[in-house]
């Protein structure tokens, strides 16, 4: 988003400042297992020096949603249980609920954000799997759906007022929320998402995907592909972030999906199932 102003430059990018750091530890874990060689020890040795990290899977792996035979008192038996791409989606969703507030003066609700996330996350990581195999690791399309609207996150907190007149304009004129903040605030939550994915450090890969993923006109990309593509299916299925609107009939998908939606809802299975790992993530990382 070319040519802010610069009190609002200014103003964003000390909101951004605000934000609380990634944990290194999950920064850790990503770059780890982006290595087809980890080796599980070398994942179980980070969470182990994450306490608060390491009850949490914990809690997770011996929930219901599991129901696993014997009770999982290690994160080494954790990984052996789930395998290394669970416990490592588990650690970067429990580090994002962490960031969240539990209150703001938006009245933004962030219980239905994180499910939005998180959801896409999931369908994101599918995607990538079916439709993008050897193009883009499907990790980091996770990580693309769980931050993407991390941007809203920093309006509640720090741009309250203007977030809420935001909010209120995107459901009075049913237009998407995007659209509302650049009318409100001069600058919608996927630029200012990317200004915190570079704080946090992330590769430009992702922080382009994250500031464009409501950029019609941008570049196409496997990972953008499969994130506005996830974005939708997850509001299709009515699990919409606060101030979201139902999509419209003619939004259209990239190319490599063809033009029934449908059908590639149909070619992830059970999204049903998706969902309820997401609210089990969303319950156990609160």
């Amino acid at each position: 988003m070319a040519n802010l102003r610069p009190e609002l430059e200014r103003r964003l990018g000390t909101a951004v400042e605000r934000m609380p750091a990634f944990p290194k530890s999950v920064q850790k874990i990503l770059e780890l297992t982006r290595n087809i060689n980890c080796l599980p020890k070398d994942l179980v040795g980070v969470i182990d020096k994450d306490p608060v990290m390491t009850v949490k899977v914990l809690r997770v792996v011996n929930s219901a949603y599991y129901s696993l035979p014997y009770k999982v008192a290690s994160v080494n038996q954790a990984v052996v249980y789930l395998g290394l791409n669970t416990i490592k989606n588990l650690a970067l969703s429990f580090a994002a609920a962490g960031m969240l507030p539990r209150t703001n003066a938006a009245g933004f609700d962030i219980q239905r954000y994180l499910l939005h996330s998180l959801t896409t996350a999931s369908i994101a990581r599918q995607l990538a799997m079916k439709y993008a195999k050897g193009e883009v690791d499907s990790g980091d399309c996770y990580v693309a759906g769980l931050l993407h609207d991390f941007g809203k996150v920093v309006f509640a907190q720090f741009l309250a007022g203007e977030f809420r007149a935001a909010l209120d304009l995107a459901t009075g004129e049913k237009i998407r929320l995007h659209e509302a903040e650049r009318r409100v605030i001069g600058a919608d939550h996927a630029y200012v998402g990317a200004l915190l994915a570079t704080r946090w450090q992330f590769a430009p890969q992702l922080v382009e995907c994250i500031r464009d993923h409501h950029t019609e006109d941008a570049e196409a990309s496997p990972m953008g592909d499969c994130l506005r593509t996830a974005d939708l299916i997850s509001r299709r299925q009515g699990y919409m972030a606060d101030g979201a609107i139902a999509p419209a009939e003619d939004e259209t998908v990239p190319a490599r999906f063809g033009s029934d939606i449908m059908a590639v809802e149909a070619e992830l299975g059970d999204l049903d199932k998706m969902v309820a790992n997401a609210n089990m993530f969303v319950e156990a990382g609160r």
